[in-house]
């Protein structure tokens, strides 16, 4: 197995990193990795093709938002959020945050 890519803290694009995080699906990885330390793409797929969900690892990837490692067979996931803080101070918070109160907000309507 190869070893994935990624960006140096000095290369994410604050555009890249909007754009990873406006699809639903990428919204959702990030946030489940925020509550983990690390889960394998087989844990964050939500039932969801194989090839779609390769594509989405893939921008949040190049985004500079997930570190992907293979064990074996498995490809493992960890959020980039220290590198992700430190080149852009409070955006996963506030996107984590919102993210929160969104779902507390649905389950209360319920």
């Amino acid at each position: 197995m190869r070893p994935f890519k990624h960006p140096a803290v000095s290369d994410f694009v604050l555009e890249r990193v909007l754009h990873a995080l406006s699809d639903p699906v990428r919204l959702e990885i990030v946030q489940c990795l925020a509550q983990v330390a690390e889960a394998s793409c087989g844990e964050l797929d939500g039932g969801r093709p194989k090839s779609s969900m390769s594509h989405h690892f893939r921008v949040l990837r190049d985004a500079g938002l997930v570190c992907t490692y293979g064990v074996g067979t498995t490809h493992i996931n960890s959020l980039r959020r220290q590198e992700m803080d430190n080149r852009f101070p409070g955006l996963l918070e506030a996107v984590l945050g919102n993210i929160a109160v969104q779902t507390v907000n649905i389950e209360g309507q319920g």
